[in-house]
């Protein structure tokens, strides 16, 4: 109370020419409007218990509104939790029985939504790219493409088809290694969310995949540059629709590997790439040939 006096006191006129006094919130200062004189400066802010803010705007960001709402939660975060605890009323405890009881829908999205955040996390994909996904699947799931298919599967083609259009640079192979369901099943389900949604395929650009492999093989920078360089010529000149990005990558890593005489083997390559030796040869002879490379 008394620092409040304080500062009613201070806020009303100034000690060296009884003029009128501004409070400036940014920096918690009392001015002089007259001669400039700071009365006080660092105010302590004692309206309330939580963060400073001196702006409208601040204050209406940190205003107590609860926990955020986040479509990674199968219920936006908007369910209500019933303590079955010291439950006296028998009408309450008849609602908190039939609140721990999940409709389908709710099951379905709460395994959906934990199995992305799962994955997720293991190939620590941004947060954009989670909610891109989960988006997709409740689209898929509103239209019942459900049926028949797995929901795990159903999820691992949602996250793959939201990494290729936010140019990620992930593969299947990598998605797949994180999930128990098979290849089959996953690309089946990419398929049917790109005709039932009618989505445009996004394509992979191989070039975004080269940094990493670059680093796997713990090549220099220059081999990086020079690697994405042939691949640049290569998708400018020729089509790469029907080509797997992961062997083109590894083609031309192969290549530049070769001509800077580094002293690594098509199987190093092939098994951090994640392809076999005959398409890392196959890409690599298309390379030589169609650009005119000299050995």
């Amino acid at each position: 109370m008394e620092i409040k006096s304080e500062v009613s006191n201070l806020s009303n006129l100034c000690p060296e020419c009884e003029g009128n006094t501004i409070s400036v919130q940014e920096k918690g200062e009392i001015v002089c409007r007259q001669c400039g004189l700071v009365i006080s400066e660092r105010i302590v802010d004692v309206s309330h218990s939580d963060k400073r803010a001196f702006t409208k705007q601040e204050k209406e960001r940190r205003e107590r509104t609860g926990s955020p709402i986040s479509i990674l939660l199968p219920d936006m975060g908007l369910s209500t939790v019933i303590d079955k605890n010291n439950i006296q009323s028998p009408d309450l405890k008849r609602a908190a029985k039939w609140n721990s009881r999940m409709t389908w829908d709710k099951r379905n999205m709460l395994i959906a939504t934990t199995e992305l955040k799962r994955i997720g996390s293991n190939l620590n994909l941004p947060n954009h790219v989670k909610k891109a996904a989960i988006r997709l699947y409740i689209e898929a799931f509103k239209k019942k493409l459900l049926r028949g298919r797995s929901i795990n599967g159903m999820v691992a083609a949602c996250l793959y088809f939201a990494c290729r259009e936010r140019k990620i640079p992930r593969t299947l192979q990598e998605i797949l290694d994180q999930t128990s369901v098979n290849a089959k099943n996953v690309r089946r389900c990419y398929r049917t969310i790109i005709r039932e949604l009618n989505l445009k395929a996004p394509s992979t650009n191989p070039i975004s995949l080269i940094p990493r492999f670059v680093a796997e093989l713990s090549l220099d920078a220059e081999t990086e540059k020079t690697t994405i360089n042939i691949l640049q010529s290569f998708v400018t000149k020729y089509s790469t629709s029907g080509k797997d990005p992961k062997g083109l990558c590894a083609g031309a890593l192969y290549l530049v590997c070769k001509k800077r005489d580094k002293r690594i083997s098509q199987k190093e390559i092939a098994n951090i790439v994640g392809v076999t030796e005959v398409t890392l040869r196959s890409r690599y002879k298309e390379l030589v040939n169609k650009l005119n490379i000299e050995i």
